[in-house]
């Protein structure tokens, strides 16, 4: 076989035809995984990651399947995967990306464009969380606008209204609210305020696929919103994210901005081309643009992943009530992170905030559970408002940050994730038990 017969392979005509080559590659890629992928806690030698993979055989043959068939450049399944992901969440509108960051910065840019109406201006300012991640602040500073950092409830570590309210000024247009490990913040509160100030939210909900508000998934209440399918995510795409939205002229500006600034993959493409007959409508630019799509491989994963998010979720859930009934008992050492009763969590770990009373240092408690292969890392990026980068482009500080402060400085989080069964948390939960005996506190 030539390498130019090889190149016009269709691996879904090959794989309907029962093609005995492709069945046994698939085959032997399930064989492989079964003998080489080990990724659940073994007590013989217990190692608590912060993360361990969600995807196995049955997305590593979807992945090779489109690879076989060398259509590998955004296309059916990428809009398969939109359509899926939208459809499962009650959006109207799905725009994939190569990352959540880059959704971050999408959803800023389609709002912040100028085809935008009464969209964000250079100048204007935009409300953030100090217990945020870099490119949640980014991509504000990128599109000119002015970041104004508040602090955060400290029972649920997210953005606190309150703080909100007061932060705002003449200039302020937008809030953007971080559901800050799966937990959703106090959206009832959060829309008040926007409905009655006239201000545009945005969801970065990148750590809280599968969350739900009043029955609702988050990212629904934002004039847009973000997720995020890192591999260390709920569920992946390697790496990857989507733009949400239900404003369709919004979804539209997100698809000219997300690839050159054509109109290839608009639902409308007609009204551009009848306005400019003369120019090949394939190389039809209406605007500026990145390059932020994803492949067909990554969608192919995506779409055997996510029938398995409900399952993903859940066993989050039981493992932070586990741990919560577990640590309660230390509840003047340390505190937890609490879900409002009108909120579900997707628990995309377990943070933990050391009191200043305790009686030991929280360095002292990180560097034993990584003796004991516990691994552990800062919660999100701890207060943005302190981090050099920020320094250097205007922003303006709302309050003292205290509670995001202390977040970083006495904070700390464990995984977290479907490879967490039983036996992991027990494992967790006694080091921790270990360690308290040993510190006086039992």
């Amino acid at each position: 076989m030539t390498a130019g017969t090889h190149a016009k392979l269709d691996a879904d005509a090959v794989a309907a035809a029962g093609d005995p080559t492709l069945e046994a590659l698939h085959e032997n890629i399930g064989a492989y995984c079964l003998r080489h992928h080990r990724f659940g806690f073994d007590p013989a030698n217990p190692i608590v990651r912060l993360h361990e993979p969600t995807f196995g055989a049955e997305e590593i043959i979807a992945a090779v399947d489109v690879l076989l068939s060398t259509r590998v450049t955004m296309g059916p399944l990428v809009r398969k995967f939109e359509r899926s992901f939208a459809g499962m969440h009650g959006f109207a509108h799905a725009i994939s990306v190569n990352s959540g960051s880059s959704a971050n910065l999408l959803a800023v840019a389609a709002i912040a464009n100028v085809a935008t109406k009464a969209g964000l201006r250079p100048g204007d300012e935009v409300i953030v969380p100090a217990l945020s991640w870099s490119t949640t602040v980014w991509p504000l500073i990128q599109h000119n606008l002015k970041p104004v950092v508040v602090d955060i409830d400290p029972r649920t570590l997210n953005i606190d209204p309150g703080e909100v309210e007061r932060a705002i000024g003449p200039r302020t247009r937008a809030v953007v609210p971080v559901h800050v490990y799966g937990n959703p913040c106090d959206l009832t509160a959060l829309r008040e305020i926007c409905e009655r100030r006239g201000l545009v939210m945005i969801e970065d909900c990148c750590e809280a696929l599968g969350a739900t508000f009043d029955g609702t998934p988050v990212g629904s209440f934002g004039l847009a919103s973000t997720f995020s399918f890192y591999f260390s995510h709920h569920v992946t795409t390697l790496e990857g994210g989507v733009c949400v939205t239900n404003d369709f002229e919004l979804a539209e500006t997100m698809r000219i901005l997300r690839a050159h600034g054509w109109i290839r993959e608009l639902e409308d493409r007609e009204r551009y081309v009848d306005l400019h007959p003369d120019i090949d409508p394939r190389f039809l630019f209406v605007n500026l643009g990145y390059n932020l799509r994803i492949t067909e491989p990554q969608a192919a994963i995506g779409l055997v992943q996510l029938p398995k998010l409900a399952g993903f979720v859940e066993a989050r859930r039981r493992n932070t009530q586990a741990w919560h009934e577990d640590l309660g008992r230390w509840n003047d050492i340390f505190d937890l992170q609490l879900e409002m009763p009108n909120a579900r969590s997707s628990c995309f770990g377990l943070p933990l905030v050391v009191h200043e009373r305790a009686p030991f240092a929280v360095r002292d408690i990180k560097e034993f559970l990584g003796r004991a292969n516990i691994e552990t890392r800062a919660i999100i990026a701890g207060n943005i408002a302190v981090q050099p980068g920020l320094q250097l482009y205007a922003h303006r500080v709302v309050g003292d940050l205290a509670h995001s402060t202390r977040v970083m400085r006495r904070g700390f989080a464990i995984g977290n994730h479907q490879g967490v069964d039983a036996a992991a948390r027990q494992y967790v939960s006694g080091k921790i038990a270990e360690f308290m005996a040993q510190n006086g506190s039992r």
